[in-house]
């Protein structure tokens, strides 16, 4: 649709089946039909830099955070760079795919996917979970799509505010297991224990190593335990 006609800022397409999921770096989604929200959503911007990227993943997850705290789903996170946790269990996924013009982001497509009303998953998906599991009852797909949008929107209106500063103490205040120890294993399946402490101006993950080292990772470089 962005590459045929010129559209609406903050278009929304919704599906209730989807037959080919994308996640990060070419992982899947998978989601049963009718339970859950699978959206993307359109965005242009006027004057957001490459090198502000991580504002703008800070604001898109923010806002899936912030509704669900409403729904009180327990043990609500982000774990980096923009999954939504509840305890050690993901129920929500996150694709941002930004079209560049220069040194900016001209437009981006958010593809979002959170598990609500689905109770089974697949075998191989040990550490999922959706809000009915976390919260024992049945969710009102649209009503709970309305929210997100509205706070992303005003995620958004903060971001183009140029409120950097707001949306990372927000969004490094629930991050996944900051400050806690923790086992990783990195891209050569190396086991190691490391403390996040935060994020870099590139977006990537600061952890502290075990000889009080800061060593930062992208994304697939590293994965928790």
């Amino acid at each position: 649709m962005a590459l045929d006609s010129a559209l609406e800022n903050f278009t929304v397409v919704v599906t209730n089946t989807q037959l080919k999921g994308r996640g990060q770096q070419g992982s899947k989604w998978v989601s049963d039909s009718f339970k859950n929200l699978m959206f993307s959503v359109f965005i242009k911007f006027e004057d957001l830099k490459i090198t502000q990227q991580r504002y703008l993943n800070f604001a898109i997850s923010l806002a899936i955070f912030d509704a669900l705290i409403e729904e009180k789903i327990p043990n609500i996170a982000i774990k980096w760079p923009n999954d939504i946790m509840s305890g050690n269990k993901k129920i929500a996924g996150i694709l941002v795919e930004n079209n560049l013009k220069g040194a900016k982001i001209n437009t981006t497509i958010i593809g979002i996917g959170l598990n609500v009303n689905q109770t089974a998953f697949p075998d191989a998906l040990k550490k999922v979970s959706s809000l009915k599991i976390e919260n024992g009852r049945d969710f009102n797909l649209e009503v709970l799509l309305k929210n997100i949008i509205s706070k992303l929107k005003m995620n958004i209106e903060t971001l183009n505010s140029k409120e950097f500063k707001t949306l990372e103490t927000d969004y490094l205040k629930v991050l996944y297991k900051k400050n806690i120890p923790t086992m990783f294993k990195n891209s050569k399946d190396v086991l190691f224990m490391g403390i996040i402490r935060g994020i870099s101006n590139d977006g990537k993950l600061q952890v502290e190593l075990e000889d009080e080292i800061l060593q930062e990772f992208g994304i697939k470089e590293i994965s928790f335990l």
